[in-house]
């Protein structure tokens, strides 16, 4: 009898453990994502709030791709409505913008048939182009704000996850490169004018 005990117990812990680890969001991420339907745009975080700027320099973390999990589902569509929404309309965002310190991000694929909005979990640069590809930007989270950047990589090799559970590996030049960069930036707590800055740096340096 103790011992069918001890096993139902161990059971018990292996189930609990296993739910635990595969649990991408926190409580309270996972009430943010709830809080609409697939349609509805997120609360964008904004430099100009100071918590809001705070959550904006933290790193994202991994999130695991997983076809069934339907939360996943919901933020990837709900980032889709945050960028195509009038007021915050764009060509990418990230997960931190709207709150979800994950590992998520959105951008508009300028150089596919019919412009899409496609979803990458985990995506990393691998590779960067020598030639450099100038280009104004601007961030959603950053409103008015428009520089160029001079330090973009024409070309990248990137790596990442998408919502069907399989990972890839693919190259992107020109501004849909430079949308990724931005994009992947906010997953390491880098906004754009940070490049700015260290082109600014390096200027008085001469």
């Amino acid at each position: 009898m103790k011992l069918l005990k001890f096993i139902f117990f161990l059971f018990l812990l292996i189930l609990v453990t296993s739910c635990s680890s595969s649990k991408n969001f926190t409580t309270q991420q996972e009430t943010n994502i709830r809080d609409g339907n697939n349609s509805k745009p997120m609360r964008l975080y904004l430099i100009t709030n100071k918590q809001d700027s705070i959550l904006l320099r933290k790193k994202s973390t991994y999130i695991k791709p997983d076809p069934k999990n339907k939360l996943i589902q919901l933020l990837a569509n709900r980032l889709i409505a945050t960028v195509n929404d009038s007021v915050s309309l764009g060509v990418g965002i990230a997960a931190p913008q709207v709150g979800i310190l994950k590992n998520m991000i959105c951008v508009q694929r300028l150089d596919k048939e019919d412009l899409p909005f496609e979803i990458y979990l985990n995506p990393v640069i691998k590779k960067y182009s020598d030639k450099k590809r100038p280009c104004p930007e601007g961030c959603l989270s950053i409103p008015n704000k428009r520089a160029k950047t001079l330090d973009r990589a024409f070309s990248i090799l990137i790596e990442y996850d998408k919502l069907n559970g399989k990972h890839y590996t693919e190259t992107v030049t020109d501004f849909v490169s430079v949308i990724f960069q931005h994009e992947i930036d906010h997953l390491n707590g880098i906004l754009f004018i940070d490049h700015l800055l260290e082109e600014s740096t390096t200027k008085n340096k001469k």
